[in-house]
């Protein structure tokens, strides 16, 4: 089971990966950061993916309805201790900029944050790289 740093240097070898961080979206930190960040500035691009992530985790129409329930099952699921979000995936000219949730047995509000080269990388591949990725992450 991979701590932060060894789990970023993984992410590092997937195909096109430019940079990549552990983010807490509570408050925005990076918990850990390697290779290039998009804006020249690992904080402030852990800062601004905490936004988009926050804001995609805290809505209720990305939650998965409760069995038998409607509107009001959905803003139970959308609340924590945890998110029904998987990940979320920006793509920009140049880019992809994917954000894989990290399920713990706490209540985690830690996502992975890959920038992915888009001429040299696979975007299917590294979604389901980062998913097993953030399935073993051990975060102390």
């Amino acid at each position: 089971m991979p701590g932060i740093d060894e789990c970023l240097l993984e992410v590092m070898r997937l195909p096109g990966a430019r940079g990549a961080s552990v983010v807490d979206w509570t408050s925005g930190l990076a918990l850990g950061t390697i290779g290039e960040s998009p804006n020249g500035d690992h904080e402030a691009t852990a800062a601004e993916t905490a936004e988009v992530a926050r804001m995609t985790a805290e809505q209720p129409a990305f939650a998965h309805l409760a069995e038998g329930g409607g509107a009001a099952g959905a803003r139970e699921a959308a609340e924590p201790p945890s998110t029904p979000v998987e990940d979320v995936i920006v793509t920009t000219h140049d880019g992809y900029h994917m954000l894989r949730f990290v399920e713990t047995a706490f209540d985690s509000s830690v996502f992975l944050h890959l920038w992915l080269d888009r001429s040299e990388g696979n975007l299917a591949f590294a979604r389901l790289r980062l998913g097993e990725l953030a399935e073993r992450l051990v975060l102390a």
